[in-house]
């Protein structure tokens, strides 16, 4: 996740839709793993499934096709195998490298065994950045070793490193009001601590601290920058992140500090002494590199044309597995359209894997290979906040008051997702410039208290999923998929 950074019609006949569900859901490579997960799902979701069964809703029929998909989701579905799959077989998948392309192998083979059409792999040029050497020390006066990881995009340290006294700002107000040339020679350590979720210092506002930061220092002479890692946890093990270079200003190397580390150059700067830096990075750029979004779709049952696009970021930075960023997504979005599916909506639904989201390049090329199909697509959904549960849900402008809509906070009530009436303004990076062309979106808004405890770093590991909270996701996404897919209303603003 680069930024801050997802309805019904009458009941069908079941008996061919019991069929294809049974065939779908059925992935023969990991049948094994599924059953023991579905097991460990199934008896950690006894309190949602009761909750289900006494919500005392009258049986409406329009809400049966729905309430039926979220309560086979919420009882076990594929995304946690799926999931699985991806950061076992693959692992960490920075966009352009070697293990990218297996990903993209990876995911035509497992959308093509999971039923969907049309799979393919749409290739695009891409700069790509990869981590190298990696060191950090305070050399005088207390010399002692420091935890740090390259931001994206950085550029090189020369090989024996960049050293100099730092000067350190604890808040980013600070930085701005240095003079120009007041950091000449000088390495610039912003310590400001990143607030929760939400807050007036949260990842959406912090975000610029560490996008725009090296340009900030190189502007006041900086030959080197070191930013707090954008992290809430107290683990020194520091996260990564891309950066953004002003063309106007000189390129410095640039890294994200552990936060203990952050804190114990704090103390040492209290103490009124010069204290001297040294680090050293050395990653690899390729500015002529290639990656992919792979492309799956379930082919509309009478409204084909129609597109429902629902979407996650294959790749990952390279320091965990990307299980939580964006492991997680790809693993929902597979699962919750296989899932929708089997009720054989009105409209296509696509799903689209991401090749190039923490770079911000993905998201812009689908844009311009398809430009124009835009009018073709009913709305856009991007899954890119973890694994945890969904919380809520924003609907496009406008259609707080559509049936599909209504009906869908009905179906996703007894998950224990409320209906937002603010207007969705914001689906995922990626599916940005579609939404900026009009194309509405969804946004299935998921629980992040921990989210930032563990993106974008060595600990964005499987062992952070909890089975049941993303089966709840995955039903909240399968019921707004159907819901938005077999419908014909219009999702988009009136003029």
């Amino acid at each position: 996740m680069s930024h801050f950074s997802g309805v019904l019609a009458p009941l069908r006949g079941k008996g061919a839709e019991l069929a294809l569900m049974a065939f779908l859901i059925a992935v023969p490579a990991h049948a094994n793993a599924q059953d023991t997960v579905s097991r460990h799902t199934a008896a950690q979701s006894g309190a949602t499934l009761k909750a289900l069964s006494t919500a005392g809703q009258a049986p409406d029929p329009a809400l049966a096709p729905a309430a039926s998909l979220r309560d086979r989701t919420v009882r076990g579905s594929a995304a946690y195998d799926v999931l699985e799959s991806l950061t076992t077989e693959i692992g960490p998948r920075p966009a352009g490298s070697p293990a990218m392309a297996r990903a993209k192998d990876w995911a035509v083979a497992r959308l093509n065994a999971m039923g969907f059409s049309n799979v393919h792999a749409e290739p695009f040029d891409i700069w790509a950045w990869f981590k190298g050497t990696e060191t950090a020390e305070v050399v005088d006066p207390f010399p002692q070793p420091l935890v740090i990881t390259g931001l994206g995009g950085s550029v090189a340290t020369s090989p024996p490193g960049v050293v100099g006294e730092i000067v350190l700002f604890k808040t980013w107000q600070a930085l701005l009001a240095a003079k120009p040339g007041s950091l000449e020679g000088k390495i610039a350590v912003l310590t400001q601590r990143m607030g929760p979720l939400g807050s007036s210092t949260g990842y959406e506002v912090a975000n610029r601290w560490r996008r725009k930061g090296a340009s900030e220092a190189a502007r006041r002479g900086a030959i080197g920058f070191l930013i707090r890692s954008l992290a809430t946890n107290d683990l020194r093990d520091p996260h990564s992140g891309a950066l953004n270079y002003d063309e106007d200003v000189r390129k410095i190397p640039a890294a994200a500090l552990s936060g203990p580390d952050a804190d114990q150059l704090e103390r040492m700067s209290d103490r009124n002494v010069p204290i001297k830096v040294k680090f050293t990075l050395i990653p690899t750029y390729l500015p002529d590199a290639k990656s992919w979004n792979v492309v799956g779709e379930i082919p509309g049952a009478s409204l084909p044309s129609q597109v429902v696009l629902v979407s996650a970021h294959l790749d990952s930075w390279g320091l965990g597995t990307g299980a939580i960023d964006d492991g997680a997504g790809v693993a929902i979005v597979m699962a919750a359209a296989q899932l929708a599916a089997t009720q054989k909506p009105a409209r296509t639904i696509r799903v689209v894997l991401w090749g190039a989201e923490e770079t911000n390049q993905a998201g812009p090329e689908y844009f311009k290979a398809h430009a124009g199909e835009l009018p073709d697509i009913a709305l856009a959904a991007e899954a890119d906040f973890g694994a945890d549960k969904v919380l809520s849900f924003q609907a496009p402008k406008g259609t707080a008051d559509l049936t599909p809509i209504k009906t869908l906070a009905a179906t996703l009530a007894p998950l224990g997702v409320r209906f937002d009436p603010t207007p969705a303004t914001f689906g995922g990076d990626d599916i940005a410039p579609l939404y900026q062309a009009g194309v509405p979106v969804i946004s299935l808004r998921q629980d992040g208290t921990h989210y930032f405890d563990w993106h974008h770093s060595m600990n964005d590991t499987l062992d952070k999923v909890d089975p049941s909270a993303l089966d709840q996701a995955t039903a909240a996404w399968t019921a707004a998929i159907y819901a938005a897919a077999d419908t014909d209303a219009s999702f988009r603003a009136k003029p």
